[in-house]
């Protein structure tokens, strides 16, 4: 692989990754216009990594006290004081919490794998959910109320954006962008739904790299640069996608990038289905 076009992909698959675009589809989209025909698996896998690293390094403290509290959490159980310690420290709820909502997308992974990877074969598809990415951003914001937190955070709530991350293994639909839209029409407030839609992505991603992990040393050693090289611009654009997105959550709206899936869909699928 050119090191230019990885670095390239490695962009666009940090950007994608965090803001509510879809990755799966902008490297479809991009491989295709690039003119990629071979899939290479270990720049697969640390473009995934690299997202990897840049939400723990983003949210690095919150995630220290997870584990932490975890841990702490499961000596409760031998304590038989887990439900009381439970509701005193959020992030030993948190912690739970995160793992409750990953189970979803981890089914769909198991049993669904196959079938859901048969839909990246062509650009049509990912177009298609692309547009409803887009609608699950519009009209989700107007149906928020925002009034749930970590504080009053149910394992209702939890479970139901796990399901829209479950939802978001389908190329085209944004897994950031499902996520926090579920959020909403959860009734999360919005800082909190972006901010536990990217904690859930560090399960969701850990194991999408651990299923792809096999014959990563071949394809390293033939692609050494063109690897890293990737892996560090999705590192770097992956920060930058989460800063972005939380300030826009803060001071406007997701609206941009409701049109932007619509207006990239649209083409992508027009084109497709003409050509």
């Amino acid at each position: 692989m050119d090191i230019f076009i990885a670095i390239i992909i490695g962009i666009i698959q940090g950007l994608t990754e965090f803001l509510p675009v879809s990755s799966s589809a902008h490297l479809v989209f991009s491989q295709a216009f690039l003119g990629i025909a071979e899939h290479n698996l270990a720049f697969d896998v640390l473009l995934h990594l690299g997202t990897l690293v840049a939400v723990i390094g983003y949210f690095f403290t919150d995630i220290i006290n997870m584990i932490y509290a975890f841990i702490l959490s499961i000596l409760d159980i031998f304590k038989g004081n887990f439900k009381r310690e439970l509701k005193k420290d959020p992030y030993k709820k948190l912690a739970w919490f995160t793992i409750i909502a990953t189970i979803p997308v981890g089914l769909v992974g198991i049993f669904l794998n196959n079938l859901v990877e048969s839909l990246f074969a062509g650009v049509t598809i990912p177009a298609a959910f692309l547009l409803i990415t887009g609608c699950l951003l519009y009209f989700s914001q107007r149906y928020n109320t925002g009034d749930v937190n970590l504080n009053n955070l149910t394992i209702k709530e939890a479970l139901f954006m796990g399901l829209g991350q479950a939802c978001a293994i389908l190329p085209g639909l944004s897994r950031s962008g499902t996520t926090i839209a579920f959020g909403y029409l959860a009734g999360l407030n919005k800082e909190f739904a972006a901010k536990f839609s990217f904690i859930l992505s560090v399960p969701a991603i850990l194991g999408a790299a651990i299923v792809k992990m096999d014959g990563i040393g071949v394809g390293l050693a033939n692609n050494f640069w063109p690897c890293i090289l990737g892996f560090l611009a999705a590192v770097i654009s992956g920060l930058f996608a989460i800063k972005i997105l939380l300030k826009l959550i803060q001071e406007r709206s997701l609206d941009i990038f409701a049109f932007y899936c619509w207006i990239v869909g649209a083409i992508i699928l027009v084109s497709s289905l003409l050509l």
